[in-house]
């Protein structure tokens, strides 16, 4: 025990260093697996690729990107209506594009995007606790929504783990039923009422199917979305199509995101890369560009914007409840 605690002790300390850490070595290692992959690449055919996309194959890319943040407003106000609080949906709206336009861009997501939406939600009368659980339905929303598309696209398409894997088809389908299976017992769970969870003095209570069912429709939506930014810019030849992109895209963001790497920089080009290897590497990494601008680079720059006209409207907010009363009895100004 007197190890154990030693080590606890340490790793507090320097507890602020470790996702750094682990992001800045996925970003080396995932860039050094890329420089490989891409050392033939030229700057003339990156380019030739980037010309090759259609005006329909940008114009749909930005609709999906449009959805895709929709679908992301939706994940919390699911989490508004579990906990039973009603707030604006423009701020809501906001809050979720600020949190994970940034949470996406700076790293360590579920710290970054908890910090802001602790500053946000707290603004408008939620305690901490509840703010934890919103977080924590947010983040299960995604999680239904990777595991209901990679059971899907499992059962329906194993080649996509043979790109990564050698794996019989019986095994890929066998995973792919598995998480289908967890998703049915977590729809069933909420259908009969399962007890909550309790930890100390934290209650989770179980969602309700209306909960639940919007979950299993956001979730997988964001993701479709958010696949389709690259689908669209991918050319027809040599395409393997929707699903066999939308499964490679989970696996390729789901790790991006585990990494923890700031915007999965080299993790989500490198497992893409390598799950469409039998494609033009330059047309490949041109539609993950594009993927990286609209749905990463643009989105973090109008947060910033955001973030700073919120701060201000809040300094303004408190100087006034601060200040003295006027002979009137009404703050000055």
């Amino acid at each position: 025990m007197g190890v154990l605690s030693g080590f606890l002790e340490r790793f507090g300390k320097y507890k602020h260093y470790f996702w750094p850490t682990v992001g800045g070595i996925a970003v080396i290692f995932c860039g050094w697996m890329l420089y490989r992959e891409l050392r033939g690449l030229t700057w003339a055919s990156l380019m030739d690729s980037f010309a090759a996309i259609p005006a329909t194959g940008w114009i749909y890319a930005i609709l999906a990107t449009l959805v895709a943040y929709l679908a992301l407003a939706e994940y919390d106000r699911i989490a508004l209506i579990h906990l039973r609080r009603k707030i604006h949906w423009w701020f809501v709206a906001v809050t979720s594009f600020t949190t994970y336009s940034l949470s996406h861009n700076i790293g360590a997501s579920l710290v970054s995007g908890t910090i802001i939406r602790f500053r946000a939600y707290g603004s408008r009368g939620l305690s901490p606790g509840e703010i934890g659980v919103l977080v924590g339905i947010t983040t299960f929303t995604f999680l239904i929504g990777a595991a209901l598309i990679g059971g899907v696209v499992l059962v329906l398409r194993p080649e996509v783990l043979q790109r990564y894997f050698d794996v019989p088809d019986w095994m890929a389908i066998a995973l792919g039923a598995v998480l289908l299976a967890i998703i049915a017992f977590y729809l069933l769970g909420s259908l009969l009422h399962f007890k909550p969870l309790v930890i100390g003095r934290f209650h989770l209570n179980y969602p309700t199917p209306q909960v639940v069912v919007r979950q299993m429709v956001v979730g997988p939506m964001e993701l479709v979305a958010a696949a389709a930014i690259i689908y669209f810019c991918l050319p027809a030849d040599g395409n393997p199509g929707f699903l066999t992109v939308l499964g490679i895209f989970v696996a390729s963001f789901s790790l991006a995101i585990v990494s923890h790497a700031p915007g999965g920089l080299g993790v989500l080009e490198y497992v893409f890369l390598t799950g469409l290897a039998d494609m033009d590497p330059a047309q490949v990494l041109a539609a993950l560009i594009v993927f990286r601008v609209l749905y990463l680079l643009l989105p973090f720059a109008m947060a910033l914007v955001v973030v700073l006209v919120f701060e201000r409207s809040e300094f303004r907010r408190k100087v006034r409840e601060q200040a003295p009363a006027g002979p009137d009895g009404l703050p000055p100004g």
